[in-house]
Formats: structure tokens, sequence, C-alpha cells
């Protein structure tokens, strides 16, 4: 086989490890899911070696999704950490033999403080599972590695049940996706997700014209504008809008006559207006159901404050 061979090969393995998983999924995932969402504490998430790692990405998740977790190395215990930890908490365990020997004397510390403890290992007859309130079968029929050695498929179970936990978390809670910006505020999705208007919109040199403007001069104004639309103004407030592709199509209707022809006789009396304050993820809603590209941002009293538009939202 080559390397190409082998690598398709354990994709393939791993991926029917994954739904080896399903036919385990009884009510103790349920058990487990109850656990987590009446904690008033925090899940520790504990692991050793290969599981430790995958532990830690599983806090991460969860923290990320609204359930308060963080993972904690059993070793680390001996060593003060045990102070973290409070009868509110709930522990998560990981261990792909559910026998690991660091784990398992991190256990009776747990238990001695009165906080459940969710088992998940490939082991229902493991003490781990015997102490656990609620046990997590992750077993896989062997591993993706030619060896059978290496913790690959094992490993992989193991991450794919903390998402399906937290997934089942995120429902449970009704978690929205404005809730994972406030997590995630540096990243894309929470920049997305928390720009508003008065972060993105133009605000200067704005191609404002009046209703009464010939359509030549009007070109004019909207080509300097450099937005594909001129914004028609009357006394100080916003009356209609028109853009690059209504001139054209007056163009082709009207022709010779169309210098003939005013701002009003084309423009949109009822354009796009936002507030300040929208959110740049309503505003894409919006120009996509519209199939448009702007949107003018206003007061109150139709005052125009800035534009935003399509490249605007690219942030």
């Amino acid at each position: 086989m080559t390397a190409k061979e082998y690598g398709i090969k354990c994709i393939k393995d791993e991926a029917e490890a994954l739904l080896e998983l399903i036919p385990k999924m009884d009510e103790e995932f349920d058990r487990a899911v109850e656990l987590m969402f009446r904690c008033h504490g925090k899940i520790i998430v504990t692991g050793v070696g290969k599981s430790g790692h995958v532990g830690a990405k599983i806090a991460a998740t969860l923290s990320s999704t609204g359930t308060p977790s963080f993972f904690i190395n059993p070793l680390d215990v001996f060593h003060g950490d045990l102070g973290v930890m409070t009868s509110d908490d709930v522990v998560l365990a990981i261990s792909n033999s559910g026998q690991t020997d660091e784990l398992l004397r991190f256990i009776p510390m747990v238990l001695q403080m009165q906080i459940p403890i969710i088992a998940m290992s490939g082991n229902a007859q493991s003490l781990l599972a015997k102490y656990a309130d609620c046990h997590l079968n992750v077993s896989v029929s062997r591993e993706a590695d030619p060896l059978n050695l290496a913790p690959t498929s094992s490993a992989t179970a193991q991450m794919v049940m903390g998402d399906a936990l937290a997934v089942a978390l995120i429902k449970k809670r009704n978690f929205q996706p404005q809730d994972f910006a406030q997590f995630h505020p540096g990243g894309e999705l929470g920049k997305r997700l928390l720009t508003t208007a008065q972060d993105v919109m133009r605000t200067v040199d704005m191609p404002v014209i009046s209703p009464e403007m010939h359509l030549g001069e009007a070109v004019i104004h909207v080509s300097k504008g450099k937005l594909g639309l001129g914004i028609a103004e009357q006394d100080g407030r916003i009356v209609g809008l028109i853009t690059d592709g209504d001139i054209r199509r007056a163009m082709e209707r009207w022709q010779a006559q169309f210098f003939d022809h005013t701002v009003a006789d084309i423009m949109t009396t009822r354009p796009k207006m936002v507030t300040p304050q929208t959110k740049i993820t309503d505003i894409q809603s919006i120009m996509n159901k519209y199939k448009i590209h702007s949107v003018l941002v206003t007061d109150d009293a139709h005052h125009l404050l800035g534009v935003v538009d399509h490249y605007s939202c690219m942030v």
C-alpha cells in the first residue's frame, strides 16, 4: 500500500469506529447531559496522556458553548489543585482503559467531596465506570494504527463523545449565535456577531442629491460617491434613493429623453434603513433578502448618519 492508501484506510477505520458509538448511546448519555446541565459550579474535565489532551479540548468546547469548564491534570491535584473544586462541580473523567492509576487515585477525593462523576471510557466494567454516577461507553473494536496500539480511533471516539455532550447542552440551553459571540469576541465569528452599523458605516462624502435634481447631474454625484447610489434628501430628511441600476434602466427606457427627467422620477421612496445599533449580521440578512448591496443608517427622524455596503460587512 502507498502512504496515501494507508492514510485513507486510517480515515475509514476511524469513521467506522465513530459509527460504532451510536448503538452505545443510551440513557447514560441523557443522565450525563442532565448532570452537566444542572451543575451549579463547573465541569472539571480530567484525564492522563492522550485522554488528557482530548479532555482539554472538550473542556474548551464546553466553556465556549455556555458550560463553564476547565481541564485539570489528576497529578496536579496532589499538589494543591484540589482547592479549585467544590461540591457544586461535576467531574468528567476520561480514560480509555478506565483503569489509569493516576486517575483512579484522584477518584476517592472526588467521592469524599460528594462531587458527581461522569466516566468516559472504553471499558464498562472498569473501576472508573464502577465508581461513576454514569458511564459513557467509547469503546472501539480496534485502533486505526497497524499495530493496534496507538490511541487513534479511541482518542477520536472520546473527542466526538465530548462534542456530542457539548451539542446536546447547546440545544438544552437554547444557546444562540450571539451567546457564542460573547465567548469569542476576538474571533471572526464573534467580531461579525458583535459589530454594529456604526462600527463600519461610511460617514463622509455622502452622495446626497435632491429629488428635483436632473438625472444628468445626479449621475455625476453617484459616480463621485463610489457607492453605486445617490441619497435623495429634502429638508434634511431622506425621501428616496437611486442606484446605478436604476440609472442604467432609466437610460435604456428613455434614451435621449433621459436628461429631461429628475431623480424623483426613478427614486425608490422607501429605501432600506437601519439604526446605528443594528448588527452587521442582520444587515447582511436584509441585503440577501432584498437583493441589495447597501443600506442607509439613520436616526429615528430618518436623518442620514451613514451608509453600510456589502464590503463594509466583510470584517
